[in-house]
């Protein structure tokens, strides 16, 4: 179980340091409004995050342990994700997501909301859920739903986490990076890298969805 709580960080940590939609709405809301708006836009993605977990843990996991042909369908589509994003941060012209942004000021109900429409609608989520979380499940182990939960909650800790630092550092990191674009380009480099290799592996692995137990 340790062995996938560590696979499971690592592989949150790669894809949580990759610009996405999270990321980029709350660099773009710290700098915009404060440390303090990007705080409580993370509180809504954490809630994203629990709701993802819930119904993975309670449900969706179950339907596609019964349903083989639709998991692999979802693991490809979740290895061509990847490679987009693998694409797009390595493309000629990528653009950076501490490159500042001009929004409105919003009131704290509104940017948790946002926060948490922002992770909703994040198809990274569903797919580390659904594609990769069954993955670091151990079966001998048994109770496939408690371990489905320690792994979901190891991901939210590290997300979080690199989530909250990035929230209190984003005018600092965005104030360095400016002048720097031969370190914005190696990040990029590595991360789009990072998410070609993890692209590779799901669309190669063979394992199956486990219904929980």
């Amino acid at each position: 179980m340790t062995v996938g709580i560590i696979g499971i960080a690592l592989v949150s940590l790669g894809m949580v340091l990759t610009p996405g939609p999270n990321m980029v709405y709350l660099i773009s809301r710290s700098i915009a409004q404060g440390r303090r708006a990007g705080l409580i836009s993370l509180a809504g993605v954490v809630l994203g995050f629990t709701v993802y977990l819930a119904a993975t843990c309670l449900g969706l996991t179950a339907f596609f342990a019964y349903v083989p042909a639709a998991y692999t369908a979802l693991k490809l589509a979740g290895a061509a994700y990847l490679l987009w994003l693998a694409w797009n941060a390595v493309k000629p012209g990528g653009t950076s997501a501490f490159q500042p942004r001009d929004l409105p000021a919003e009131r704290p109900a509104r940017l948790f909301g946002m926060g948490l429409l922002t992770c909703l609608l994040n198809p990274k989520i569903a797919i580390l859920y659904l594609s990769l979380l069954p993955q670091f499940i151990d079966p001998s182990m048994g109770h496939v739903l408690l371990q489905s939960l320690a792994l979901g909650s190891a991901q939210i800790v590290v997300a979080t986490t690199v989530n909250g630092l990035i929230a209190v550092s984003a005018g600092a990191l965005a104030a360095f990076l400016a002048g720097r674009p031969a370190w914005l380009r190696v990040q990029r480099y590595i991360m789009g890298s990072l998410l070609g290799g993890f692209a590779v592996l799901m669309a190669t692995d063979r394992s199956k969805a486990l219904a929980p137990a």
